[in-house]
C-alpha cells in the first residue's frame, strides 16, 4: 500500500541551485504545481541561492551531497542518502547529477525521472564519448527523460539510446502578462535609460558557454557611428573579469554595463530595445521566451532551438552558428530600423502567447511528475 498523497516526497538533484534557467524553472514548478508533495533539493556544489525564488511556506528542504572518494564510493554514499530520504520520486537534472541516476540504476530505490536542458561549455561543440556511454547506461531504465527542445529529444534518442516512448518534450512556458508589463525605474542598480538611447540587452549567467565575449565584440562593431547605444548584461558569474577587460580593450567599457544578477527580470526587460543571445550552446532558453513576451526582437545564433522558437518574422535575424560577423550585422540592421524592430517585437509577443503558455508547461509537468 502506497504512502498517503500528502506524504509524497520528491528529491531533486542538481549540479547547482544557483540562479539559472533550470533552477528558475524548477522553482516556478514547485510554487505552482499544486501537488501534495514535499521537496528536498540537493545541490552538488552546495549553492542554494535560487531558494530566493521559492515561495514562502513551500515544503522544501535543502540538503548538501555526501562526500566520498571514487565513483563507487560516491554511488554507495548516494544510495545511502536516498535510503534515508525515502523519496517517492527521484528527479535528476543535467550531466552533473547523472551519477545519482547510476546509483539508482540497479535495484532502484524509487522511480526516477531525468531532466536534461542542454550542454555546458565543455560539450558546446560535440559530446564527450565517455559521457554519451554513461548517459546510455544511466538513462536506459528511467521512468522518463524530459527535455525542453526538439534538438535535445533527437540527441537523446539517437545518441543516448533512450527509448523514444520515454522521451517527453515539454517546451518552456512563459508568464506573458508578467513579462509584458512596463519596466520599473531602479530595477537595474545604477542604470537609467537616457532619452533616445538604444539598449541591447541580455539576461544570462556569466559562463563560458554563453560566449559573452562574442556579444561584446559584435556590439562594439555593430554600434560604431550609431550614436547613443549601450549593452546591458544582466547576470553574474566567473567570466566577469574577462568580460570587463575585453570591454576596456575594445574601448567600449563606458557602453557595456554588468550590474550583476537580476532577480526580477520582468522589471528590467522593458528597458531593452533589442534582446541578444550569443551562446555557443543552448536548447530552449527561458530568457528568449521572456524577451519575446516583453515584445522584443531577438538577435542571435542558430544553436539548439533558438531559431525554432522565435516568430517567423524574427528568424532572419538568427544567424549561422559561430558567424560573429553576421551576428554583428544583424544587430546593426535591427538597431537602425526602428519600424522593423518594433514589428518583430509585436509578432514575437503574439507568437509566445500562442505557442509557449505557462499553464501548458505546468500541466505537462504535473502529468509527468504526478
Amino acid at each position: 500500500m502506497g504512502l498517503p498523497a500528502a506524504e509524497r516526497h520528491f528529491v531533486h538533484i542538481l549540479p547547482t541551485f544557483a540562479p539559472g534557467g533550470v533552477q528558475i524553472r524548477l522553482s516556478y514548478l514547485i510554487n505552482h504545481l499544486n501537488l501534495p508533495v514535499r521537496h528536498t533539493i540537493i545541490a552538488m556544489d552546495g549553492n542554494f541561492t535560487c531558494q530566493s525564488r521559492i515561495a514562502p511556506g513551500a515544503a522544501v528542504t535543502y540538503q548538501r551531497p555526501p562526500s566520498a572518494g571514487g565513483l563507487f564510493g560516491r554511488l554507495i554514499a548516494y544510495r545511502r542518502l536516498l535510503r534515508t530520504l525515502q523519496p517517492d520520486l527521484i528527479l535528476t537534472f543535467q550531466w552533473g547529477a547523472v551519477e545519482w541516476a547510476l546509483a539508482n540504476r540497479y535495484c532502484p530505490l524509487a522511480p526516477h525521472i531525468h531532466l536534461e536542458s542542454g550542454f555546458g561549455a565543455d560539450e558546446a561543440e560535440r559530446q564527450h564519448r565517455r559521457r554519451v556511454w554513461t548517459r546510455r547506461l544511466a538513462l536506459q531504465h528511467v521512468k522518463s527523460l524530459i527535455v525542453p527542445s526538439r534538438t535535445l529529444a533527437e540527441i537523446a534518442a539517437r545518441d543516448w539510446r533512450v527509448p523514444p516512448d520515454k522521451i517527453l518534450y515539454i517546451p518552456n512556458g512563459v508568464d506573458y502578462d508578467k513579462y509584458a508589463a512596463p519596466p520599473v525605474p531602479g530595477a537595474v542598480p545604477g542604470f537609467i535609460k537616457a532619452p533616445g538611447e538604444k539598449i541591447v540587452g541580455t539576461l544570462t549567467p556569466l559562463r563560458p558557454e554563453k560566449n559573452l565575449s562574442r556579444l561584446i565584440r559584435a556590439f562594439a562593431a555593430a554600434t560604431k557611428g550609431l550614436g547613443a547605444t549601450r549593452l546591458l548584461i544582466l547576470g553574474e558569474g566567473a567570466e566577469r573579469p574577462r568580460l570587463e577587460a575585453l570591454a576596456r580593450e575594445l574601448g567600449v567599457a563606458d557602453k557595456v554595463l554588468l550590474p550583476g544578477h537580476c532577480d526580477a527580470p520582468e522589471r528590467a526587460l522593458g528597458w531593452f530595445d533589442l534582446y541578444a543571445i550569443s551562446s555557443d550552446t543552448e536548447q530552449m532558453p527561458n530568457a528568449v521566451n521572456q524577451a519575446m513576451a516583453a515584445g522584443k526582437a531577438v538577435v542571435g545564433l542558430d544553436v539548439g532551438d533558438v531559431r525554432h522558437i522565435v516568430s517567423s518574422a524574427n528568424k532572419p535575424y538568427i544567424v549561422a552558428k559561430g558567424d560573429e560577423a553576421a551576428f554583428g550585422d544583424a544587430m546593426r540592421r535591427l538597431l537602425e530600423d526602428d519600424a522593423e524592430r518594433a514589428a518583430i517585437g509585436v509578432e514575437n509577443g503574439r507568437h509566445v502567447r500562442r505557442a509557449y503558455t505557462l499553464d501548458g508547461m505546468v500541466e505537462a509537468y504535473r502529468k509527468a511528475w504526478g
